[in-house]
């Protein structure tokens, strides 16, 4: 019987993977501030989009309106 590898169920959706194209010196900040917090680059933008998209909501409401 094959054994299975791999990361352990954690009961949340599967993330949605994107990619984009960032300029050379934006990517080595990133990278600095991953380094510094100790996390990856992929958690810093993650953490960033998130708050990116909570300081829009606001404006999103008003236009649904």
């Amino acid at each position: 019987m094959a054994i299975k590898r791999g990361r352990k169920p954690t009961g949340k959706p599967p993330a949605t993977r994107a990619s984009a194209s960032l300029p050379p010196e934006l990517y080595s900040t990133l990278r600095d501030i991953a380094k510094d917090k100790k996390v990856s680059v992929a958690w810093v933008i993650r953490d960033a989009a998130e708050k990116y998209v909570a300081d829009q909501w606001p404006l999103l409401e008003k236009r649904k309106s």
